[in-house]
């Protein structure tokens, strides 16, 4: 239908009609023709008609991808019926017209021809949704836009792709057919809703093919691989490969793409196989006595994949060792059996075992498959005999006496029995371990007597206990010796006498309070101690008088001081104890007090709390030693720096050490010479009034001597200076040094003083010889080397 212009009611139902009808023969005839749509016909309730818009629904253009023909290729007309009234101007938007991808369909802006500018790809992209727009010439829109669809017809034009190129997969030995192996998968980018994209399965060759050359089958649709024939055995094979095709078109040969990968089946073990032995009976010897150590080797065999718990053996003794006496774990690298001695093995009671031995894996067999004949073997195992220890019983033996028992007095007979009963041996006795050196041995028969008194106070008691080790040896070959230990339990008597404690206290001079506690001290046990009676001695005499004792207790008693003052000191109180035994033991022992003056808090603060704390005199009689001897070192270090000084002051020269003239010449940037170097002539150096007149007037002149003009006036200083004008005179001679024309402009020895006659130094500006003056040849200068280089060139010269 269209939209036309106003018409009357009457004719408006017959202008449909007719539009209808041109379309449906235009769409027959030309090109595929879209017409906008228009208004249809509403009836209202007062029986009048009005035009309203509704949309229509455009069906899809379907276009096949990969196309070949000439482009751009047309694909439909749209058109509005107003353009018989007015010019319009059409135009399509979305993606593939004026969105990316941009330019693959285009529309004549005048007659509405739809044209697609290049090949599409369903894979790429399946449909596109445009929109269509009519316009005027001023751009004012006619009509309202449509929809169009574009459907991208697939063609097959994709192989079938494989997600692996190789698959991996595994199946148990010995399974039945059907039993699922894996599943194989292929994509294929064609649309899969169409026979381009449907893929068959199929297998193309089996290897090996043992022992069936169809072992497997696929489901051609899933690709899931199954088993078809029994006898999968990996002892046999340990794997098959299979080459999967897979087909498009739903496997037409004809016409599908096709391609193939590669599955590789692996079969894995199941215990289907037991283990055996390598032969019947095996062989093996053991000395007795001995334990963990290995009497032979059970070897087996199992055809199952090594080091798998169906290949693993487990070995059992099934009879033969009714006490447990062996054992025998696996070896995991080789899977042989150790038949270990785990209990200790006496020759005298067993000489021989024959066991009886079962081998399994570490699971079980598979069901239908039982243990051969071969899985089980004889051990016979010989006990070789050995010379052994000779065995004291009882071990330990103990016995109960009682202390201060005297030497020579015979305690027990302590023998050992030899286990060897079928050899004829000697056995001798000795001491191994007696701390105190109590006990002796009789080494033939193992009577033990005492050669010392047994004290339980000995510090070697521990508990009223004290051990004591002997040693029992055999003559055998080679020979062989065992230890007993006898253990004496020591009871007490009363053989020590009580002692004051503590042996030593301490006393302010004024004590508040003035009493000490004081207890006994006993080595004996009770009833050989306490209670114990406390009672002042009666000599001297003033213990008496200044002291007094009072029994607390059994235990304790306290000493009080009678006057209100004792001078400091060390005291000696003599308290005379008596202990509780059979028959009591009394002692006079000395209780030292120690008499000091104390601080507000009551402690001690003289010498004597010193020594007390652990300063002994001795100590201290050091210190001052270290102190004296520090102090003369000190002193020593002192009068030798005093004498140092004024050997200093006595040598020191009037001109600095710098400017002395030898020093000089020493200095060169050249190791070489020694002493020979400073053996100058001295004599040079002389008074100037002491040189010969023509000396002085025709002598060799130094280069670097300033000529002989008319002396500037230098200022003279005092015989006698006073301290503080030594830096005023030194300043006024570089004064007059600085105005005096003759001195030469590079450096040289200034004058600063001229003493006079009576001066012992000579001039220094120049060296003369004080016998031959100008007879003197200086030309050996030369010969002595780069050092006195420049002496030759200042005197070397002669007259010039």
């Amino acid at each position: 239908a269209g939209k036309a212009d106003e018409r009357s009611a009457r004719d408006e139902p017959a202008s449909i009609m007719l539009h209808v009808s041109i379309a449906d023969a235009t769409l027959t005839q030309q090109v595929p023709e879209i017409l906008f749509p228009w208004r249809s016909v509403v009836v209202k309730g007062d029986g009048t008609l009005r035009r309203v818009k509704r949309d229509w629904v455009i069906p899809p253009i379907n276009v096949p991808e990969n196309s070949r023909g000439q482009f751009p290729e047309d694909l439909v007309r749209i058109r509005s019926d107003r353009d018989k009234n007015r010019m319009l101007r059409y135009s399509v938007t979305g993606p593939g017209a004026d969105q990316p991808p941009t330019g693959i369909f285009i529309i004549n802006p005048i007659s509405g021809q739809l044209s697609v500018t290049k090949p599409l790809d369903r894979e790429h992209i399946s449909n596109f949704h445009l929109r269509a727009h009519a316009v005027d010439l001023n751009g004012n829109q006619v009509e309202n836009p449509i929809d169009i669809v574009i459907n991208v017809i697939d063609q097959n034009d994709n192989r079938p792709e494989f997600t692996h190129s190789i698959f991996n997969g595994s199946v148990p030995e010995g399974s039945k057919p059907g039993s699922f192996v894996m599943t194989v998968t292929a994509v294929d980018k064609d649309d899969p809703k169409t026979a381009n994209g449907m893929l068959r399965y199929k297998i193309l060759s089996q290897n090996p093919q043992s022992p069936s050359s169809n072992m497997f089958t696929i489901n051609n649709k899933t690709g899931d691989i199954i088993t078809v024939a029994a006898g999968l055995d990996r002892e046999k094979v340990t794997q098959y490969t299979l080459i999967i095709q897979a087909t498009d078109m739903e496997g037409n040969p004809t016409y599908g793409l096709s391609n193939t990968a590669t599955t590789v089946i692996r079969i894995t073990d199941v215990n289907d196989n037991a283990p055996e032995f390598t032969t019947e009976t095996f062989f093996g010897e053991v000395h007795e006595n001995r334990v963990n150590v290995i009497v032979a080797n059970l070897t087996v065999t199992d055809k199952d994949q090594p080091h798998t718990p169906a290949w693993s053996a487990v070995y059992r003794i099934i009879a033969g060792d009714p006490t447990g006496r062996f054992s025998i774990p696996t070896d995991p690298t080789t899977n042989e059996g150790l038949l270990t001695v785990v209990k200790p093995i006496d020759y005298e009671s067993t000489r021989a075992f024959m066991l009886t031995v079962e081998a399994e894996n570490e699971v079980t067999l598979v069901r239908g498959i039982h243990l051969p004949r071969q899985s089980t073997a004889t051990v016979s195992v010989r006990i070789l005999d050995l010379n052994e220890s000779p065995e004291f019983r009882p071990n330990p033996k103990s016995m109960r006496l009682e202390e201060g028992l005297s030497a020579g007095s015979m305690l027990t007979t302590f023998t050992a029995q030899d286990p060897d009963r079928y050899m004829r041996q000697t056995i001798k006795y000795s001491k191994m371990y007696d701390p105190a050196n109590w006990l002796e041995i009789n080494p033939a028969n193992g009577q033990i007597s005492t050669i010392a008194i047994l004290d339980r106070e000995s510090p070697y008691i521990k508990n009223n206990h004290y051990n004591v080790t002997f040693m029992a040896s055999d003559n055998g070959t080679p020979p062989a010796s065992g230890t007993g230990t006898l253990q004496i339990y020591l009871t007490d008597i009363n053989d020590n006498a009580p002692h004051v404690f503590p042996p030593e206290v301490e006393m302010c001079e004024r004590p508040e309070p003035n009493a000490l506690n004081l207890t006994a001290s006993d080595p004996d046990l009770s009833p050989n101690a306490g209670p114990f009676a406390f009672e002042l001695a009666n000599r001297p005499s003033d213990v008496r008088r200044n002291w007094t004792l009072h029994r607390l207790n059994g235990e304790h008693a306290q000493l009080r001081l009678r006057i209100g003052f004792l001078a400091s000191g060390l005291y000696e109180v003599p308290i005379t104890i008596t202990d509780s035994g059979n028959l009591p033991m009394s002692n006079t022992s000395y209780l030292r007090v120690k008499v000091c003056q104390c601080d507000h808090h009551g402690d001690c603060v003289d010498m004597e709390r010193i020594i007390a704390a652990g300063l002994g005199t001795g100590a201290i009689i050091a210190i001052l030693i270290c102190i004296i001897i520090l102090l003369v070192l000190v002193l020593l270090f002192v009068m030798w720096m005093k004498r140092r000084d004024k050997e200093r002051q006595a040598k020191q020269l009037l001109i600095d050490p710098e400017d002395d003239v030898r020093d000089n010449i020493l200095k060169y940037d050249e190791e070489g010479g020694g002493e020979e170097d400073q053996d100058y002539d001295l004599s040079q150096l002389q008074q100037p009034d002491a040189l010969e007149p023509e000396c002085v007037k025709v002598g060799i002149r130094r280069l670097d001597e300033r000529p002989l003009h008319h002396d500037h006036q230098y200022p003279l200083r005092s015989a006698a200076p006073h301290p503080g004008d030594i830096g005023d005179f030194i300043h006024e001679g570089l004064k007059a040094a600085d105005n005096d024309p003759t001195a030469p402009p590079y450096d040289s020895l200034l004058v600063f003083d001229y003493e006079g006659s009576g001066s012992t130094a000579g001039s220094l500006s120049s060296l003369h010889s004080s016998s031959s003056c100008g007879d003197q040849d200086y030309d050996y200068l030369g010969d002595w080397g780069p050092r006195f280089r420049k002496l030759a060139d200042l005197y070397g010269g002669g007259d010039d």
